[in-house]
């Protein structure tokens, strides 16, 4: 653990998807690259400028994840306008995400994302009606676990920067008709609202209330 407390806002050096798989080999915690470092292990090339890489974990497996990292690499959550241990984190306590410091960088180098899931599938966080047996939602691409690019779009259209669009752009047309169909329906069923729903709803899929937006 860094003898400092590091501040919220120190930069970044995220470590590039290979290092990450070496400093979690050591766990038998499921995790996985998430986001755009998913997308862009996926695509071959960086699709675009990232500032840091995220992985993704569920809940269970946290503790054996952060119980793994070697000396210098400490887990953080955030605590009103700082950061704290994990470890001193109540239970209750947001824990979304969790950030890995390393003490040689002087720098964040991690984002660990909190999913959920079941022994045998994956469970999208916001709406558990949304499953995939965990060898869809999860590929191995050259040994690294790397989320599904049909799930990370998923993610980030909930609420669409002018950057993701550069991602959707990118992966969108690369997706097999399999995973694309799968993406605009999940899409359309939880996220109805989003800004790259609307290109490809049809008279079958109208707007409607989505998962989180109260009816009136």
């Amino acid at each position: 653990m860094s003898t400092t407390t590091p501040s919220p806002t120190a930069p970044w050096a995220p470590l590039e998807p290979r290092e990450v798989a070496d400093l979690l080999a050591p766990s038998d915690a499921r995790w996985w690259l998430s986001g755009g470092a998913a997308l862009d292990r996926w695509v071959g090339e960086p699709i675009r400028a990232r500032e840091n890489i995220d992985v993704s974990t569920t809940l269970a497996d946290l503790p054996a994840l952060v119980a793994a990292l070697p000396a210098g690499f400490s887990a953080w959550v955030t605590s009103g306008d700082g950061v704290m241990p994990l470890a001193d984190a109540a239970e209750d306590d947001d824990l979304q995400p969790v950030l890995i410091w390393g003490d040689d960088a002087g720098a964040w180098v991690l984002r660990v994302n909190l999913e959920d899931g079941a022994p045998r599938v994956w469970v999208y966080r916001r709406d558990a009606r949304l499953q995939l047996p965990w060898d869809r939602a999860v590929l191995d691409l050259d040994g690294i676990p790397t989320g599904a690019p049909e799930v990370q779009l998923l993610w980030k259209c909930f609420s669409v920067r002018p950057e993701d669009d550069a991602d959707k752009d990118a992966v969108v047309p690369r997706l097999s008709d399999e995973a694309r169909t799968w993406w605009e329906k999940a899409m359309l069923s939880i996220h109805p609202h989003s800004s790259w729903a609307i290109p490809v709803r049809t008279p079958m899929f109208p707007a409607k209330a989505s998962w989180n937006r109260s009816k009136r």
